[in-house]
């Protein structure tokens, strides 16, 4: 893969130039020196790489704090606090689902009570008053 530009690499990543702008900011992706005479800067696979690594994990849930420490944590096989970090995602995702579930059964419950029709406010109207 040539060099690329920073257009192409936030194309390569499916990510915005801002994105990477972004990420070179808070430490997650290198910004290269520029080439002679201030030339365009150029990015190489392994930018491509890390960028889709990057990306990846915030798919998974990190955080850009946990994405960093799971990048730091390559350069270094620290498996059991990648395991750590990973088992503290898998936490937080359950913690959604359960939360999503009774948010799903307490809407469905209120599809139900309104299809049953009857006098008075709609009960999913009625759910959401706060008056």
């Amino acid at each position: 893969m040539a060099a690329l530009t920073i257009a192409k690499l936030a194309e390569a990543g499916g990510v915005g130039v801002e994105t990477i702008r972004y990420y070179q900011r808070r430490g997650l992706l290198a910004t290269p020196a520029r080439g002679q005479h201030g030339a365009i800067r150029r990015y190489g696979v392994d930018d491509v790489h890390r960028l889709r690594f990057i990306r990846q994990a915030q798919g998974a849930g990190f955080t850009l704090n946990e994405t960093a420490e799971l990048l730091a944590l390559d350069a270094g096989h620290d498996r059991a606090r990648a395991r750590e970090l990973a088992r503290g995602r898998i936490a937080a995702i359950d913690a959604q689902i359960a939360t999503l579930t009774t948010a799903r059964d307490a809407l469905s419950r209120l599809a139900s009570e309104c299809a049953e029709g009857g006098a008075g406010p709609c009960p999913i109207l009625a759910a959401f008053d706060d008056g």
